[in-house]
Formats: C-alpha cells, structure tokens, sequence
C-alpha cells in the first residue's frame, strides 16, 4: 500500500475541521460556506473540488464536496480522515424515490445503505452489500428534524454505480432482495459509510428526494432551494450535538 506523507486531492496545509457536510456538487460547498458558516474561507480547490472550513454555533465545520459517484466521494473520505482527522461526516444529497412512501421535497435519512456494486469488496474485503450508518449521528438528526419541525423519513437508500434515470433501474431495483424496503437511489452513501466504517468514525448520508416515478410534480426553484436548505440545517445542527 502506497499512501504517501500528504494527500493528493486536499490542499496538505487546509485547515480541515473535525465535522464535515459532505455535499456532492463544490458549488453547493459554497452555498453552504456562505449562507450558513460565518468566517468562512476557501481551503482547499486542487481540481476545483472546493471545500470551505467556518463556524457555525461556535463549532468549526468543513464544508467539502464529494464529486459524483463512490470513486470519487472515497478518495476524499479517506484524505479527510488519514490526513486530517476527521471525525463525523455527513453526507447531504439528492436522489430519486423508488418508493411511494417518500415524495418530491421529502428528506431520506439513511439508517441503512444496499448497493449491489463490488467497491467494499475491492476496498477492504467487504463482502456484504449492506452498510450501516452512524446510530448517533442519525439520532442527532431526527433529534434535530424534531426541535426545527422538519419532516425526515428514516429508512434505505440503494446506491449505484451509475445514473439511474439513464438507465433501466427497475431491471436493477427487481434484484434487491424483497426484504429490503429501499425509499431512494442515489451514487455514494454506500461509499461513503463504508469507508467511514472502515476508518472508525462517524458518517451518515441525508438525501433530498428531487425525481419520483410516482410523481409528477416538478419543485419551482425557490422549493427546491428551500428543501435543500432544510437539510443542511439538519446536518449542522446533528453534527455539532
């Protein structure tokens, strides 16, 4: 194994909090930094991945993005914990409903994740396909999803190695065993946890629910930004708990 002295994706002298919201866009990493952090400054941007450290309730959060996809959100993962020290990650997200329990604008809260593709298995030897998140990470958020009055449905995300609306997701969904209530598909909370996992800290995935093919409501851009901004508050205030 190869690791080296300093990372390669994360500038090696940012200054990298211990308490990261993890989006995947760098773009939404800089919402973020600017809406909700105070003294918020750019501290790393190798490939333009921008990530943003600031306080928020007297706590000091790094904002990161992720990329798109389980390759990508890993390596930052595993820099951000190696090199830095992290220690809670929060994923914040979109997805697509697979089920009709959850709607457009509704927040999934992933207590567990099933994905079919090989990355834990080729990461550590992982040979299940089931990841668990963080229980006290998740009992922050619905503790918080309960003082702000913000509706959050805890349950299963699926997540797959490629954009399910290109493909036939269905064919893919019909393989999940029967006993797994999946509410959402998405591209990196299996990743992202079980490299969490892996290392020994926290991590948890929320994910905003923007396609549903048993909807047909399109969110007007303020609902849209409004719903986002539900779970980011939801994520900085269980991750500061």
């Amino acid at each position: 194994m190869f690791i080296g002295e300093n990372p390669i994706h994360i500038e090696a002298k940012a200054d990298i909090g211990e308490l990261i919201i993890f989006p995947g866009d760098p773009l939404r990493a800089k919402y973020i930094a600017e809406k909700f952090l105070e003294n918020s400054k750019l501290v790393t941007n190798i490939r333009n991945m921008s990530g943003y450290t600031g306080m928020y309730k007297g706590k000091k959060i790094t904002v990161m993005g992720s990329g798109m996809g389980m390759p990508s959100a890993s390596i930052y993962v595993f820099e951000l914990v190696h090199f830095f020290h992290a220690k809670k990650i929060i994923r914040i997200g979109t997805c697509g409903a697979v089920s009709p329990k959850v709607d457009i604008g509704d927040i999934i809260l992933a207590d567990q994740v099933y994905s079919e593709s090989n990355f834990a298995y080729t990461y550590s030897n992982y040979p299940k396909y089931l990841v668990k998140a963080s229980h006290e990470l998740n009992e922050n958020v619905l503790k918080a999803s309960t003082e702000a009055n913000i509706k959050v449905n805890k349950g299963m995300l699926t997540t797959m190695d490629v954009f399910g609306p290109y493909i036939d997701f269905e064919r893919v969904l019909k393989r999940i065993p029967a006993k797994y209530e999946i509410l959402g598909e998405e591209m990196e909370a299996f990743g992202v946890i079980h490299v969490a996992n892996t290392l020994g800290i926290e991590a948890t995935t929320m994910a905003t629910v923007v396609d549903s093919k048993y909807s047909k409501v399109v969110l007007s851009p303020e609902e849209r930004e409004q719903n986002l901004n539900n779970m980011i508050t939801l994520a900085l205030e269980a991750i500061i708990k």
